[in-house]
């Protein structure tokens, strides 16, 4: 498994096409996009995350990685395209039914072809049948000239951190046959310094959806703390401070939501797998997708004194110090308020992006500005993620002016 194509040259796409090159595969990339592709062939990244344009520049120069549009021959095939939700928080797995289809004409036999892109149990399994669907001469049993090989390798990396993780943190890998495991262990140990643990796909797909839901479920039981601490009168940060003195407690920190394209999404697929006996996880997506609206009404509630109200919203990445907006409440709320402030003005402070995202940027009340501008001309300070230069403003700054601190930064 010389050659390597990545599919899909998206936050986790281009760093594992990076990360293999510079292991010593010949990685060829693959991605819709035209200026991605161009980009990336001149050593540039079109996203930041800490140490990959460095990684890129090198390896592009050294003949190891290349990105293309057309889906090319290679030995091994990793799958990293998006999983959207459809219908009623069902996963769209079009995006992954277009990449095999686009996979099934170059092979030949003895190809591993590994689902990377968080998916719903079964999803490896189905991508694996449009691909026999498509090349019927071909089969899934191990150990013949025309067998091909499916297992799904879920990440499990945090933005910002990426070309990190992705060498040091433990692995699941889950193939279709023990046969297929066992390659997939072999490349991926290439590069990953973790421990690299190996079971069936359908496993390897609840694993990396089971970690996610329980990360939501417990931050739901901060939002929902933090709701009924402010109703009694009561420092939620505080409360939980004093609680975590426990030995056996670690509450998380409350928020103006959850967002990000993993603990957003993923327990969405259990739910949609099991309705019937997945309540827990559902209520937990609930409160926290009910957490947006509640800090936009404490907002509104308080622009009313208001004739032409300023709010300075402070942050719209999904969490902090990154440039990524996926899935993030901060940026459907600054959106939202944008929308329902009468005659009033929306200034986005995000030191971590140069434009605002579309349905922001075409509003006419809605400005991106400087911390030092937004806070002086605001009436109301919202702080919606806690990054590190709000964490260092002179707070003899925020004296007159209304704060709403979703994150307890500045307690």
């Amino acid at each position: 498994m010389q050659t390597v194509s990545v599919i899909g040259l998206g936050y986790i796409g281009l760093p594992t096409a990076a990360v293999l090159a510079q292991a010593g595969k010949t990685v060829i990339g693959v991605d819709v996009k035209q200026a991605n592709v161009d980009a990336i062939n001149a050593g540039r990244v079109p996203f930041v995350e800490e140490g990959l344009e460095t990684v890129v520049a090198g390896t592009v120069a050294q003949g190891k990685l290349s990105a293309q549009t057309e889906t090319p021959e290679a030995d091994a095939y990793i799958v990293s395209v998006p999983t959207p939700f459809k219908g009623d928080h069902e996963a769209d797995l079009s995006y992954i039914e277009a990449a095999a289809r686009g996979i099934a004409p170059k092979l030949k036999g003895g190809e591993l072809v590994v689902l990377e892109s968080t998916s719903p149990p079964g999803a490896t399994e189905h991508m694996a049948a449009v691909i026999l669907k498509e090349r019927t001469d071909l089969t899934d049993e191990p150990g013949r000239a025309n067998s091909l090989y499916f297992s799904h390798a879920p990440e499990r990396v945090l933005p910002g951190r990426i070309m990190i993780e992705m060498v040091e943190n433990d692995r699941i890998i889950g193939g279709t046959t023990a046969e297929a495991s066992e390659m997939t262990r072999e490349l991926y140990a290439s590069f990953c310094n973790g421990e690299l643990l190996v079971t069936d796909a359908k496993t390897a797909e609840m694993a990396k959806l089971t970690e996610n839901a329980f990360r939501d479920v417990n931050i739901a039981f901060a939002n929902e703390l933090s709701i009924i601490a402010e109703r009694q009168g009561i420092d939620v940060w505080e409360l939980i401070e004093l609680a975590n003195h426990h030995p056996r407690v670690n509450i998380l920190q409350p928020g103006p939501g959850v967002g990000g394209h993993c603990i957003a999404v993923d327990p969405w697929f259990i739910v949609s797998a099991d309705r019937e006996f997945s309540k827990l996880i559902a209520t937990a997506r609930n409160v926290n997708d009910s957490k947006p609206e509640i800090v936009i009404e404490k907002v509104l509630e308080r622009a009313a004194r208001f004739k032409a109200p300023t709010v300075a919203a402070l942050g719209i990445a999904f969490k902090p110090n990154i440039d990524d907006l996926r899935e993030s409440p901060s940026r459907n709320i600054a959106g939202a308020l944008a929308e329902r402030l009468e005659g009033g003005t929306v200034l986005v402070v995000e030191p971590n992006v140069d434009e605002l995202p579309k349905e922001l940027a075409e509003r006419d009340n809605v400005e991106l500005v400087s911390l030092e501008d937004g806070i002086e001309r605001a009436d109301i300070v919202l702080l919606l993620v806690d990054h590190d230069p709000f964490k260092l403003i002179d707070r003899d700054l925020l004296h007159e002016k209304i704060v709403v601190d979703t994150k307890g930064l500045w307690r």
